[in-house]
């Protein structure tokens, strides 16, 4: 086995801010950045070693703050620049590195790029963007933005249309311009004289765009699939290794891309171990594979997903990425649903085993751990009785399309997805203690509270010692003491079981042996019965031989 690597990032967990949703100092029921100081106490007694801030820069808010009208500013709802220099120096004493999202394959159309870009064809800033005629009166092709309709808007100003591959204020930049690239790159540097500690690049993947522009497959009758032509584009790799030479390697940085439609074989390149352009990525093979195998149209569906399935994906990625580039594990983010009721059992009888258990089979395997705000207490979807609930661009504009304006989803049958999948479940507020609002805020927050706060909040979790959280602390704990678990090459075990997730790791004459029983029946399972070794961790304190117990997780390490 070739000797991997070492980096401070691989051996790190990370955990993901959403500020709008994480604690609100000012009680104008909105999170910001002086919230998340006021909490470094209690995610360094958690024992993360990163933050990943979802963006905090100025905004109008149309995507939650994915759309940045200026980098160099902090959104007036979260604070000041001032209060951001605070939180990054009291992180840094609480010894937890901060990592940006860095969002640039789109700004918002109040971007004063934007704004100078639609006065004229002529202005200086015009192909700062994507600029195209109309085709036949009508938009240049039939691509749906991501976040449904057409992924062009029509512009009176010049008679032409702007892509966006996400919402109609969230204009793509034009990549191929070499002034928008060092705009980014000189931006990038800002930060990091700074003193932040890397980038999480959103939908880093889609900076490079098919030149053709050709339509798109019609998959749901109305609008063609943009994916193809947007992601993985010809200059991506180009584009990124300029990124690296002029501002990456010039840091001791994390960086992690977030990578829409990447293969494994395109991971290979974006992660590279010669490190020539970005640490790791993220990719959405397990979590699309979770709504894709019976879904109504696109992402909405609301199945429970079948575990030998997303087993599949994962070892295929942990097998493929091994000795050539490295990964990131995640179950949770601001754009996913809750993983205990996603992939697990949220009933109140189950729902702390199989939080435990999906935390033991993620973060027992080769990678970078990520944690979403809240998946350490066991936090849960929530339901949504209408769209008046909903608060996310995404949600509100499928709704107008399938269900109100072409009839295609009954509205039962919508708001049953959006409790499953809707990205609003892992936006309700942090659940703080179980006082009015969790805790989140003094004010009236800027969406509804989950309503099982009062069972499921952090001030709970801290005075049990058989919570949630201390079983994620212990686990990141075991990653910080154990090589093996950063560092030892992955083996499936028991792949032929529809129930049971196992694997091994093997490192310096060791090996780990995970299992992990992904449902609320006893489950044969014989890996344990002559091993002798040393438990590291389980969520049952006794075991039967031979079987694995309803939502039972365990690792044991041996020497060979």
């Amino acid at each position: 086995m070739a000797t991997e690597t070492k980096a401070w990032w691989k051996e790190a967990v990370v955990y993901q801010i959403y500020p709008r949703s994480f604690a609100d100092s000012n009680g104008d029921g909105i999170g910001d950045l002086n919230g998340i100081t006021a909490h470094l106490d209690y995610l360094e007694k958690l024992g993360i070693d990163v933050i990943w801030l979802s963006p905090v820069y100025k905004s109008p808010n149309d995507d939650n703050g994915y759309d940045i009208s200026d980098y160099r500013d902090i959104m007036t709802e979260f604070g000041t620049m001032e209060d951001f220099d605070r939180m990054l120096k009291a992180a840094h004493e609480h010894h937890i590195r901060i990592v940006m999202d860095l969002v640039v394959n789109h700004t918002s159309d109040e971007h004063a790029w934007f704004v100078e870009s639609r006065k004229s064809k002529d202005n200086p800033y015009r192909d700062y963007y994507i600029w195209k005629e109309p085709r036949d009166g009508k938009e240049p092709n039939n691509w749906q933005s991501c976040f449904s309709g057409p992924a062009w808007k029509f512009d009176e100003a010049t008679g032409m249309y702007y892509l966006h591959c996400f919402s109609a204020k969230q204009p793509d930049l034009n990549w191929e311009n070499p002034r928008v690239r060092d705009e980014v790159f000189d931006m990038m540097t800002w930060w990091c004289e700074k003193g932040i500690d890397g980038f999480r690049m959103d939908v880093i993947s889609m900076i490079s765009k098919d030149p053709a522009y050709p339509d798109g497959e019609v998959k749901d009758g109305i609008y063609g699939d943009l994916n193809p032509y947007v992601c993985n584009g010809p200059h991506v790799h180009e584009y990124l290794q300029e990124m690296n030479r002029r501002v990456l390697s010039k840091y001791d940085i994390m960086t992690v891309g977030e990578a829409a439609g990447v293969t494994l074989e395109e991971a290979k390149k974006y992660a590279n171990n010669e490190g020539t352009e970005l640490g790791m990525v993220f990719h959405f093979e397990h979590t699309d594979g979770a709504t894709t195998a019976e879904n109504i149209i696109g992402k909405w569906g609301y199945r429970h997903p079948r575990m030998s399935a997303i087993r599949e994906i994962l070892n295929k990625w942990q097998i493929g990425l091994e000795g050539e580039a490295w990964g990131s594990l995640y179950w949770d983010n601001h754009d996913q649903p809750r993983v205990v009721s996603r992939f697990g059992n949220d009933a109140p009888e189950w729902r702390v085993l199989s939080a435990k258990m999906l935390a033991t089979c993620l973060h027992m395997m080769k990678g970078t751990p990520y944690i979403y705000q809240g998946e350490e207490i066991g936090m849960t979807n929530t339901h949504f009785s209408s769209i008046e609930d909903c608060r996310d661009i995404e949600e509100i504009n499928a709704y107008r399309q399938y269900v109100t304006d072409h009839h295609m989803i009954p509205e039962e049958e919508m708001l049953k997805c959006f409790d499953a999948v809707a990205r609003d479940n892992a936006r309700t507020p942090m659940q703080w203690d179980s006082s009015e609002n969790a805790g989140f805020t003094t004010g009236t927050p800027w969406i509804a509270v989950n309503p099982n706060y009062k069972e499921i909040n952090t001030k709970e979790a801290l005075a049990d010692p058989d919570s949630v959280f201390y079983y994620y602390q212990k686990l990141i704990r075991l990653r910080h003491e154990n090589p093996i678990i950063v560092y030892g090459v992955f083996r499936p075990l028991m792949t032929d079981c529809e129930s049971v997730y196992a694997y091994e790791r093997e490192m310096d004459g060791k090996k780990l042996t995970v299992a992990c029983n992904w449902t609320d029946e006893e489950q044969d399972c014989p890996l344990f019965d002559e091993l002798a070794g040393t438990e590291l961790i389980s969520n049952y304190a006794k075991h039967s031989e031979g079987i694995l117990q309803p939502y039972e997780a365990r690792a044991v390490l041996t020497k060979l």
